[in-house]
C-alpha cells in the first residue's frame, strides 16, 4: 500500500522519536566532540601579579565523566598556587556541569589567601530553579540553566564571539550576581610559552561583592579556532592586584584532537 504525504510525516517523525529516545552513555561521546573543550583537557599557566611580577602556576582541566545525581557530568577544575617568600596563596574550584544542558550540579570553592580563607560548597538543581549550600543556606536561580563562576568561562568557550557582540546574561545561580555582561573587544595575536595563538579578547562584567566593591571586569583572550582556549586571563585577586595567568602549555585527549583535523 503506498504511503500518503502524511503517513511519510508521521513515520519520519517516529524514527526521529526512537532515535532520540536511543541516545544513551555514546551521546556523551558525541557530545564532547560538538563542545569546545573535553574531558582529557589539561591547561596550564604562568601566574604573574601587576604588584609582585612571577609569583606561581595555575591549571585548568575536564575530567570525567562523574555521575551526580543520575547526570554525567564533567569536572571542571582550576587550581592556583602563588608564593612570594614566605607568603602563599591558593585556590581550588571545581565545578560539575551537565555538558548537554550547559547547566551547573555542583560547585566547590577552596581560597587560601595571606589574611583570609574562604570555602564553598554549594548543590545545584537546575529543574528545581535552586541551591544548596548548607540547610538552612539555600536560594532560588533565576534559570533553570544555571552557572557558577568556573563553568561560565566554560560557556563562554561556546558563545558566538563576533567582535562588538554583547551579551547580557542571567546564568550565575545566585540571582544577585546576575547579570554577567560578556563584551567581544576585539581580535589580537599572543605569543606565549605555548606557542603564537589568533585570539579573540573578550571582558567579562562581573558581581561579586567578595572580591570586589561593586563590579569587576575579567578579559580573557581565548584561541580564535574550535577550541577556544583561554591563552590569557587577567584578574584581580585580594592582596595581590591584578593577575595575569599565561599558557605554557595544553593538550586535549587523541580522539577529541583527532576529531578537529576532520
Amino acid at each position: 500500500m503506498p504511503l500518503t504525504s502524511r503517513s511519510s510525516r508521521l513515520l519520519k517523525r517516529s524514527a526521529s522519536a526512537a532515535a532520540a529516545l536511543a541516545i544513551t552513555g555514546a551521546a556523551l561521546s558525541a557530545q564532547s566532540v560538538e563542545l569546545p573543550f573535553a574531558p582529557g583537557e589539561r591547561l596550564a599557566y604562568s601566574v604573574r601579579t601587576s604588584r609582585l611580577g612571577n609569583v606561581g602556576t595555575g591549571t585548568m582541566s575536564v575530567e570525567g565523566p562523574e555521575t551526580v545525581r543520575d547526570v554525567e557530568a564533567y569536572v571542571l577544575r582550576f587550581n592556583l598556587r602563588a608564593r612570594v617568600g614566605f607568603i602563599s596563596a591558593a585556590d581550588r574550584t571545581a565545578s560539575w556541569i551537565d555538558p548537554h544542558r550547559m547547566a551547573s550540579l555542583r560547585f566547590q570553592k577552596h581560597e587560601r589567601h595571606p589574611l583570609s580563607k574562604h570555602d564553598e560548597n554549594v548543590e545545584l538543581y537546575p529543574l528545581d530553579q535552586r541551591w544548596q549550600r548548607s540547610p538552612s543556606d539555600t536560594g532560588v536561580s533565576p534559570t533553570d540553566d544555571p552557572l557558577d563562576e568556573l563553568s561560565f568561562i566554560y560557556f563562554v568557550r561556546t558563545l558566538a564571539l563576533d567582535v562588538d557582540a554583547t551579551y547580557e546574561l542571567h546564568r550565575h545561580f545566585e540571582a544577585g550576581r546576575n547579570p554577567i555582561r560578556v563584551t567581544v573587544v576585539r581580535r589580537d595575536t599572543l605569543t606565549t610559552p605555548a606557542g603564537t595563538f589568533p585570539t579573540v579578547l573578550v571582558e567579562l562584567r562581573v558581581r561579586d561583592p567578595r572580591r570586589y566593591r561593586g563590579e569587576g571586569v575579567i578579559a580573557i583572550h581565548l584561541s580564535d579556532d574550535r577550541y577556544r582556549i583561554p591563552v590569557r586571563i587577567t584578574s584581580s585577586m585580594p592582596m595581590l592586584g591584578s593577575t595575569i595567568l599565561t599558557l605554557t602549555s595544553h593538550s586535549y585527549p587523541a580522539a577529541y584532537a583527532a576529531s578537529s583535523a576532520h
